[in-house]
Order: C-alpha cells, then sequence, then structure tokens
C-alpha cells in the first residue's frame, strides 16, 4: 500500500487546511478523485472529496484511520470504490469482505449515519469484468439491506447502452473514467435518493 501514501499525505493537509467541519464526505478511487465540480454542487452541504486515484476498496479500509483521524461528526458518507479491486483480480467476496469492514469502522467511529455506496461502473476498459461486476454489485446491495441507514445507488444499469454493453457517451477516451455527461448522469441519479444526503440539511430546504 505504500504507492498511496503521496495521496493520502495530501489529503491529510488538505483535511488540516479545511476552514469549515465537514459534513458531507465523497470517499474512494479516481472516480471521486476526479468529480472536479463536486465540493461546487453539493455545497450546501459542507462537503469534502477525499478520493484518491487508484484506490481500491481494500485501501479505503486500510486507510481509513489515519484519513479520517481529523475528522470528527460527519453526516454523511458516499462511497466509490471496487472496481480497481476486480481489476486487480480480486474476487467479488475479497470486495464485499472489504466494503463490510469498511462500514464497521464508519460506525464505530460516527454512529449510525448514512451511508451510501454508489455501485460499480460497467466501464468500456473492463468490460471483460462485466459479469463480475454484475455479481458483486448485487452482492453488495443485498448487504445494504441488513443496516438501514446503509444505501445503494445502482449507475451501472443507466450506463449501458441498448446491447446491454458500457455506453460510450459517459466515459473519456480511455474507456475508464468518465467525461462531463458521466459525472451529470451520476449527479442525477443521485438526487432520486434523498435519504443519503444530512438530512438537518432538507429539513432545512
Amino acid at each position: 500500500m505504500f504507492w498511496f501514501h503521496d495521496d493520502i499525505e495530501r489529503l491529510e493537509k488538505q483535511i488540516l487546511e479545511l476552514d469549515y467541519n465537514p459534513e458531507l464526505v465523497f470517499y474512494g478511487s479516481s472516480t471521486i478523485t476526479l468529480w472536479s465540480k463536486l465540493t461546487t454542487v453539493y455545497k450546501k452541504y459542507k462537503p469534502i472529496n477525499l478520493g484518491f486515484g487508484g484506490s481500491t476498496l481494500a485501501a479505503c479500509t486500510w486507510f481509513f484511520d489515519r484519513i479520517f483521524k481529523n475528522i470528527e461528526n460527519i453526516q454523511a458518507i458516499v462511497i466509490y470504490a471496487g472496481d480497481n479491486d476486480l481489476g486487480d483480480g480480486r474476487h467479488p467476496e475479497e470486495v464485499l469482505l472489504f466494503l463490510e469492514n469498511l462500514l464497521a469502522k464508519i460506525r464505530a467511529k460516527y454512529g449510525n449515519i448514512p451511508c451510501t455506496v454508489i455501485s460499480i461502473k460497467p466501464s468500456i476498459a473492463r468490460r471483460h469484468l462485466l459479469e463480475s461486476i454484475h455479481y458483486t454489485n448485487s452482492q453488495i446491495k443485498a448487504i445494504t439491506k441488513e443496516d438501514e441507514n446503509f444505501y445503494y445507488v445502482n449507475i451501472y444499469d443507466a450506463l449501458l447502452n441498448q446491447n446491454g454493453n458500457p455506453d460510450d457517451r459517459y466515459f473519456e477516451e480511455d474507456g475508464l473514467h468518465f467525461n462531463a455527461i458521466g459525472y451529470q448522469l451520476i449527479l442525477n441519479i443521485l438526487k432520486k435518493y434523498p435519504k443519503i444526503f444530512p438530512q438537518k440539511i432538507l429539513e432545512r430546504m
């Protein structure tokens, strides 16, 4: 995990330099990191982007205590990770285990806050893993039902074309990362899940 240290140090510095107490955290891999408009779009929720490029669910779990050490009293967390684990050859069961361990850490530190997992995307570059991705997503959805404040947001189906393949309209040329249209799609989907955001904000609106 040493190859993540530069990114982890960047996040630690970012947290220490904050001039507000974040209430909504986005955590995970480059899908989060590269969402440049994230903190602007969700400004009313006092968000922070804690994505780090290339990260796996394994890495998100491993570094959780270190990254979140100086973050207190958040109201909600949204996670995107898992496709890099599968891309590295890990089995779906391993991804689920990492996610369960991550949730346990979140619950231990922040209690029963809304915790959301965005489904693993069906990217063009990982088309050969579609079956594994679909299975992993189905298992993630199943375990979220065991916790009343653990939510699953399905973006998988919306990213497929009429032939059931990843739709290239939503991806950069590398076939892996979202373009602006892809991120707008994700934003539109998240709007359908008001419970995943800090509820005291919703009460004031």
